[in-house]
């Protein structure tokens, strides 16, 4: 269960959420995670989160959330030393992920070209906002920059109030999923003979993801606009009010819709010269909607939703993200795992998992996240280094 990347070293020297959620995804599937992080406080993510005691500690909630499963060695990679702890550690891995700005490894005497010559067949990925060539390479890029320059907050949100930003780092996550699907892919590859330079561009994997809306734009010529709930390519679809709150319905299908119209007793709305062709659906949105939330008003939506999907029509609550996790859907499939009184923060902590399962399991890892350079001399004992190395490294501040 989980184990596809059993004895794959993956090399971990990423920051925040793209790369780290790449690594977590990996983790579950059975790879050796290794963090090197800087003896500066390590992954920014440690710093960061709504508990600033666990901040504090260097255990930020961000980072417990994409960590567990993996080990800590500190490095400082600007340091003669270092570099050799890592060139050390190459050779003994099969991936290597990092997400500086393009340009910094090579500055570091650290590139693929060098780290290609300690280790023939690492598998080398680069994740950054925009890639490692083209105009805007050497910017930084965060979640929001890319949301912004991707298009995807253009169309979030109402035509009143838009551009939104989605309520989740959403680019960080794409770009991580997308980079673990290429080093997966990668390590895949029974012809490979040699290494792999994998190039993970933030807004590229983003665009991606929008392939609906970006081929209305590129192969139907029709801008996309910001529809609020409402479904674009159909009608009625999008989220309703009840007597109570808000529910989303998705009546795609002719016959959802005559369905539809039949559960909340407006079985006349089919013959409407309106309502009766799909486009027409599409043309007069505005006054379907207000003819069924007319109805939809007799109910609570936890009364409508299951007559609702009892006829064949999708439909569902709005819920809180706690609500969601307490679902016995949720919270009966596996895909929150549980530590008890983990180091470095005194306590039990839940965290996700992934989203899928494998012959019926929820892959997991049997470990918390780790404190600050937690493995260190457990690391470098493996790579060969004497205990009075190790404190010597120590002493020089390069680990």
């Amino acid at each position: 269960m989980g184990a596809s990347l059993q004895g794959i070293r993956v090399l971990d020297l990423t920051n925040v959420l793209a790369g780290p959620f790449a690594c977590h995804q990996l983790a579950h599937m059975g790879a050796d995670v290794i963090k090197v992080e800087s003896r500066q406080g390590g992954d920014l993510a440690r710093q960061l989160g709504a508990d600033p005691e666990l901040n504090r500690r260097h255990m930020g909630v961000s980072f417990l959330a994409q960590n567990a499963g993996k080990r800590s060695i500190t490095v400082d990679l600007k340091k003669r030393e270092g570099k050799e702890v890592l060139r050390r550690l190459v050779r003994t891995a099969d991936v290597l992920v990092e997400n500086f700005r393009p340009g910094v490894m090579q500055r570091l005497g650290l590139g693929y070209d060098k780290l290609l010559a300690e280790n023939p067949r690492l598998v080398y990925c680069a994740i950054s906002g925009f890639g490692q060539d083209g105009p805007l390479r050497d910017l930084p890029a965060y979640d929001q920059i890319i949301q912004g320059m991707s298009g995807t907050m253009s169309i979030t949100g109402a035509p009143d109030n838009a551009p939104y930003r989605v309520g989740y780092p959403m680019a960080d996550t794409i770009g991580g999923m997308t980079a673990a699907f290429a080093i997966a892919a990668a390590l895949a590859d029974r012809q490979r003979t040699g290494g792999t330079f994998i190039d993970v561009s933030m807004l590229e994997a983003v665009m991606a993801t929008m392939g609906w809306v970006v081929s209305n734009h590129l192969i139907a010529g029709r801008a996309p606009q910001p529809m609020g709930n409402d479904n674009f390519t159909a009608s009625p679809s999008g989220t309703f009010r009840t007597a109570d709150g808000l529910l989303n319905i998705a009546a795609n299908k002719q016959e959802q819709f005559e369905a539809l119209c039949r559960v909340v007793e407006r079985p006349n709305l089919p013959q409407d010269p309106r309502f009766c062709e799909r486009q027409g659906r599409l043309q007069h949105r505005a006054e379907l909607k207000a003819l069924l939330e007319a109805a939809l008003a007799a109910r609570t939506t936890e009364a409508w939703w299951p007559l609702l999907n009892q006829a064949g029509v999708p439909a569902g609550p709005v819920y809180t993200v706690g609500e969601a996790l307490a679902h016995p859907q949720v919270a009966g499939r596996g895909m929150i795992g549980r530590f008890d009184d983990v180091p470095g923060v005194g306590r039990d902590i839940r965290v996700v998992r992934t989203g899928f399962k494998i012959d019926g399991q929820a892959p997991r890892v049997d470990t918390p996240p780790p404190t600050l350079g937690q493995h260190s001399s457990e690391i470098l004992a493996s790579l060969g280094y004497s205990a009075g190395e190790i404190a010597q490294l120590q002493d020089e501040q390069a680990i």
